[in-house]
């Protein structure tokens, strides 16, 4: 590594490095990890600031510092001298457009500490990239333009790094040799600051004014431009910030189960990352949704076993007793467990192009825990300039608002705020398997909690060997005028000439009662399809075979319900028929209508409809006639016993 030095360069070269190289690693190895990331504004000068600290902390090779030279030459910002935001910006967009666009992630290192910094982009477009930085972070570095002041995205971000809890906040005014050095405007930016700070719940903070490009007040403290300033330097600030590891040490024991270890027929272990307290043999231990206690029988590692062990470690623990215990579970302190919910009030980050479809199913993914999920329409969305709680329907890009979240099934959690790791979730598109949401549990709604499910005598095995046949769902979708009603009515009445127990749920006669209150709105059809599945669930519960007739455009609906019923019970019925015929038949005018726009969010026209990729059953109602169709079907299903 190079031996440069640069103004404002405190960083001593370890002597132990060419004396004794391996008491040296044997100490760094040993030295405490603070994670960081830098936000704000455009322009505030986050990528030049890391790239000071790794050239301040003798971390570029010669060979880097000879082509750092040549690309400041070529692509920098700051004339013939060096740009040390080219350190960080990586991307040939970065570079060109001299912005930052994905979170970089750089290491360094001082006698005292290691560090992992994230340089996040300060484009409101890239807010996501922000939130995944800040996930993991002890301390943010909030920079502002001494210019410039605070702006939106300072507060957008100071807001999501309050949010996402961090609670070490420093404030650092930059570029202050553009404004030679005044206290004045340092002073009106840090009250500024402070003003909105208190509201969003910031207690406290650090301010220090720097200059990332020339220097000053990043390893020395004060510089020679600001003697006005007495507080710390940044390093030095971050030298002494507390880690949140070593506090996660202090609070219940918790190890989220990521694995079931299972090598030979004598060992049976549970492997996870200890999330928060420590643990010893010995210790009373619960498993958490079932409740079964336990004690701890042993702590093994690839090193062998361990007295004990704490938050930060990965471990594989052995239980006394042979406990039913899996990935998803939470093995937990017997004396203080986390609790066990389905339904949730949340804060949500929204982060993909594509808007929240409220009632739509997701999938959660919380610790080691995956289920399907669905967010209800927002309670508000958060003006993070005013604070105002602003009415909403859905969820745009990078919009922060707070609604309910329900799961399929109830998961183990505990509020953001105490455990971000078993409060702290992401939401994926089942289709796409695309992240489009990250979101902080706050705390269970009280009706999950006291609504529990009542076992019934009778099961749905003895009602369907009641009624002598085997549940179905048969579900028909298609286009409106494709024969879907038709199809089924003619397959209900040839299943009763067969003496089966039968019901047909049609899309037009459930609009009459259950879902009368529902319009045409994506999320209206959403929750129609919903609630359909929920009624056909119950219905395959007493022993009947249920046919619905729905167009049911969406394909995450038609999952959703497929993954209500258990395995070969969902028949899905692709009525096939092409646009042009289902609106040359317009039975119902409706397709009139819509082409003359007197009718809204009709499927086909200005409405999609997705069709089905791999239907169980599929029938060409040109090709066929109804009862071609119908009988076709029941060929298909047969034997239903």
């Amino acid at each position: 590594m190079t031996e440069q030095t640069g103004p404002g360069s405190s960083y001593k070269t370890d002597v132990l490095i060419s004396e004794d190289i391996e008491t040296y690693l044997e100490q760094h190895q040993n030295k405490e990890l603070l994670r960081f990331i830098t936000c704000g504004s455009v322009d505030d000068g986050k990528s030049t600031l890391i790239g000071r600290l790794l050239y301040d902390s003798k971390m570029i090779f010669e060979d880097q510092l000879a082509a750092l030279e040549a690309d400041s030459k070529k692509s920098g910002t700051q004339g013939q001298e060096i740009d040390f935001a080219l350190l960080v910006d990586g991307l040939a967009a970065e570079r060109e457009q001299g912005i930052t666009i994905d979170v970089a992630y750089r290491f360094f290192a001082t006698e005292k500490r290691k560090f992992i910094v994230a340089d996040t982009p300060g484009h409101e477009q890239y807010t996501r990239n922000m939130v995944t930085g800040a996930s993991t972070a002890d301390a943010a570095i909030i920079l502002v333009d001494a210019r410039k002041g605070v702006l939106v995205q300072t507060r957008r971000h100071s807001y999501l790094a309050h949010l996402l809890g961090i609670r070490n906040v420093i404030l650092a005014v930059n570029k202050m040799d553009l404004v030679d050095f005044s206290q004045e405007i340092f002073d009106e930016i840090v009250e500024d600051y402070r003003q909105f700070s208190s509201e969003i719940g910031i207690d406290s903070f650090t301010a220090i004014p720097i200059s990332g490009f020339r220097g000053d007040n990043i390893t020395e403290a004060p510089s020679a431009n600001t003697p006005w300033y007495s507080g710390p330097a940044l390093i030095a600030h971050l030298e002494n910030i507390p880690i949140a590891a070593t506090a996660a040490q202090e609070k219940p024991f918790r190890m989220p189960v990521q694995w079931v270890n299972r090598p030979n027929l004598d060992f049976r272990g549970f492997s996870g990352l200890i999330s928060s307290g420590s643990i010893k043999p010995g210790d009373p231990v619960r498993v958490v949704p079932s409740g079964k206690n336990s004690r701890v029988k042993s702590i093994v590692t690839l090193d062998g076993t361990l007295d004990e062990a704490v938050a930060g470690q990965s471990v594989t623990v052995t239980l006394e007793d042979e406990v039913d215990c899996s990935r998803g579970d939470v093995i937990a302190a017997a004396g203080d467990p986390p609790e066990v919910s389905d339904q949730f009030e949340s804060t949500i980050v929204w982060m993909s192009d594509e808007a929240l479809k409220p009632g739509r199913g997701y999938w959660l993914k919380l610790a080691t825990q995956t289920v399907s999920a669905s967010v209800y329409e927002p309670k508000y969305e958060i003006n993070v300039n005013t604070m105002e709680h602003l009415a909403a329907k859905t969820l745009e890009l990078n919009a922060i608002g707070v609604a309910e979240v329900h799961t399929d099934k109830p998961i183990v959690f505990e509020p953001y705020a105490d455990s971000p790791e078993l409060g702290g979730f992401i939401l994926i598109d089942k289709i796409t398997n695309a992240t489009v949401a990250a979101g902080m549990l706050h705390f269970s709604l009280r009706r999950a909690a006291n609504v529990h499910w009542q076992p019934t005598i009778i099961t749905r095995e003895e009602h369907a060997l009641l009624k002598n046949q085997t549940p179905r769902v048969l579900w028909f979708t298609g286009l409106s005028g494709s024969g879907k009603s038709t199809i089924a009515n003619e397959v209900e009445k040839s299943l009763n000439l067969m003496n089966r127990h039968t019901f047909l749920l049609d899309g037009d006669n459930v609009r009459h009662g259950l879902n009368k209150d529902l319009g045409f709105t994506e999320a209206d059809r959403i929750e129609n399809i919903r609630r359909v599945g929920e009624v056909a669930k119950l219905m395959t519960d007493a022993g009947l075979i249920v046919l619905t007739a729905f167009i049911s455009p969406f394909r995450a609906e038609r999952h959703m319900v497929r993954k209500m019923l258990p395995e070969a019970e969902f028949i899905e019925i692709f009525v096939d028929t092409p646009l042009e015929v289902a609106e040359a038949r317009d039975v119902k005018g409706l397709y009139k209508k819509a082409r003359s726009g007197k009718l809204k969010n009709f499927t086909g026209i200005d409405s999609p409809y997705e069709p089905p990729e791999n239907p169980e059953i599929r029938v060409n109602t040109v090709e066929m006639t109804p009862a071609e169709a119908a009988e076709y079907i029941v060929r298909q299903i047969m034997p239903l016993k």
